[in-house]
């Protein structure tokens, strides 16, 4: 019985649907020698503060409602009060009726530079190019909400990708890497373009459908793995009409391990078929998908 299998065995709590956010943001610099350390801890806490407590809805959530999220920022170099980092996203959502959280969101993206003074102010403004420090923040707060509801409703996470693709277009003229069309196809311009792509609404429905799946792990495990194997067998055919899609690759990296454990344990389902599917969607986990035992 693996772990995942576990929690849905034995742990049950009241379940509330996650609006806002709960975000641990980290500010890396072990790659820069003699940085100013203060000048990051500052950023650190005005980021945090920046993510945790603007109203990205509008609307105000008990605690317990928020999205559990990471923000990860890697600082390789700085000049000044210019800096080139990475940014590592993360999301999550708890399961019905257990205390798992299953991973949603898990990106990396490479091309974030931006300028910054100590104690700086961070202001949202959805019509006007700020800095490349909030707009970038800001578009992987919304894209952190839309796919959170997406698990939810389907396509709830659309006025979310809205107000994510209005910051991209807005950021385009700021001439910053990730905003633009010409900045390559894993760019945030595709990233949310994509997601409001009908052509791409298999995988939103897909993504409904695995975790409505894993939303029933409490009541009948059985169900629930048939459920999550239909989801991702939908995600085969999406591949062998649109193969190694961007949002294919997206999905797989929030969820390979997860997929692995969940079909690793457990009452037996036939999933011989499920195996090969992934072996073809996603070559790039062959290795996870050795480790499911059927």
């Amino acid at each position: 019985m693996t772990r995942i299998i576990a929690f849905f065995l034995l742990l049950t709590v009241s379940f509330a649907h996650s609006q806002e956010l709960n975000c641990t943001v980290t500010v890396n610099t072990e790659k820069l020698s003699n940085a100013n350390q203060q000048v990051f801890k500052t950023l650190q806490t005005s980021l945090s503060e920046f993510v945790n407590q603007t109203q990205w809805t509008g609307q105000l959530y008990k605690q317990n409602e928020k999205i559990n999220c990471s923000m990860y920022i890697t600082v390789s170099s700085n000049s000044s009060d210019q800096f080139t980092a990475t940014i590592q996203v993360q999301s999550s959502r708890l399961v019905y009726n257990s205390t798992y959280l299953t991973p949603v969101f898990n990106y990396n993206d490479k091309d974030f530079s931006f300028s910054y003074t100590e104690f700086q102010p961070l202001i949202f403004n959805p019509s006007e190019f700020e800095s490349n420090l909030v707009s970038v923040i800001s578009f992987y707060s919304y894209m952190i909400l839309g796919m959170d509801a997406d698990t939810f409703v389907p396509l709830g996470g659309n006025s979310f990708y809205e107000t994510a693709q209005n910051i991209s277009n807005v950021a385009q003229q700021s001439g910053y890497k990730g905003w633009s069309q010409a900045d390559g196809n894993n760019s945030r311009f595709y990233l949310v373009n994509d997601l409001l792509a009908p052509a791409y609404n298999d995988i939103r429905q897909s993504s409904l459908t695995y975790h409505a799946g894993l939303d029933i792990m409490s009541q009948d495990l059985k169900a629930a793995k048939e459920k999550i194997k239909l989801a991702l067998l939908n995600v085969g055919k999406l591949n062998a009409i649109k193969p190694n899609a961007f949002l294919t690759r997206v999905f797989f990296d929030a969820k390979a391990d997860e997929i692995t454990s969940i079909f690793s344990g457990g009452p037996s389902i036939t999933i011989a078929d499920l195996v090969e599917s992934l072996n073809k969607t996603s070559p790039l986990n062959s290795s996870n998908w050795a480790k499911i035992k059927y």
